[in-house]
């Protein structure tokens, strides 16, 4: 028996990297029988007799995982959104945000295509990531022709398992490309009849990059709050949970509460007017969602 990560998974076969060597694997049958799907960055046992010829026997305990895209085990999540073309969207960005920090995942925000800025959409680019960095947030700004900010990336990569995501369009596959020049991922131009981009990742795969694991996904295919509960909704604006211990009741939702450190902190300017009304909206999604039986 052997140990090993599964860092691709297509057409039926699992591909288990194991000191440096990678097995193709099947799934023994009795994950099937108990509706159990190995994921890319499962922990696995494994057994093989040649490198074409495994299969997988346990799957170890999950930290976290994904659905779409379906992955396991995540250290933390590069989130690319540029900053033009498409323009740079912090309700979208706080939607990612969430749904990552519900997991307990580390976020870091990546801004790409800061070369296509000019002197009207700089400032407001450079105004949002000085908002996300005050909150606590990682903020890198970087281009893929310049080579902006790759250098800053890179560290963060190593010894981890990274899931790349983004909307369409925002350079995910050329940010990569840039990290590590000799994948040659295929990328495509904005698409501007859509005025998004094309989806050019088919499957998950985790590749080498500085040092760590990191997964080219096809983009996440749901973003709405089907796990997230209201109670929980607080908990994943980092500047609303340290305020937590200041509001007067307990548990308090930050909305029509009296005597609420969040909406003291809103009021003096401390928290931002378009994360408090991101929060709101969020919150009314998941109370109008329809129950589950």
């Amino acid at each position: 028996m052997a140990e090993g990560k599964i860092i691709k998974a297509l057409s039926g076969f699992y591909y288990v990297l194991s000191k440096g060597e990678v097995f193709q694997c099947r799934g023994r049958g009795v994950f099937r029988k108990h509706k159990i799907t190995p994921l890319v960055g499962d922990e696995v046992v494994f057994q093989a007799e040649n490198k074409t010829d495994g299969y997988i026997m346990k799957i170890r305990e999950r930290k976290n995982e994904l659905i779409r895209p379906p992955i396991a085990n995540i250290d933390q999540a590069i989130l690319v959104f540029s900053a033009v073309q498409p323009d740079f969207s912090p309700g979208l960005l706080d939607r990612f945000l969430v749904l990552i920090e519900a997991k307990h995942i580390r976020p870091i925000i990546v801004i790409s295509k800061m070369d296509l800025t000019d002197d009207q959409t700089k400032p407001i680019v450079e105004k949002y990531a000085s908002d996300y960095r005050n909150i606590g947030y990682e903020v890198i700004e970087t281009s893929a022709i310049t080579k902006t900010g790759i250098d800053m990336l890179l560290p963060y990569l190593k010894g981890c398992t990274s899931v790349f995501a983004g909307q369409s369009g925002v350079g995910k596959s050329s940010l990569l490309n840039a990290l590590r020049p000799d994948l040659q991922l295929k990328t495509n131009d904005i698409s501007t009849h859509l005025g998004r981009g094309k989806h050019t990742t088919r499957h998950v795969e985790l590749i080498e990059i500085g040092g760590g694991l990191v997964a080219d996904t096809p983009g996440f295919s749901s973003l709405e709050f089907n796990d997230i509960e209201a109670e929980q909704l607080p908990l994943c604006f980092p500047e609303f949970r340290k305020l937590a211990d200041e509001c007067k009741f307990r548990g308090c939702m930050h909305i029509a509460e009296p005597k609420c450190a969040v909406k003291a902190a809103l009021e003096a300017g401390e928290i931002q007017n378009y994360r408090y009304e991101h929060y709101l909206s969020f919150m009314d999604e998941i109370k109008e969602r329809k129950p589950r039986y």
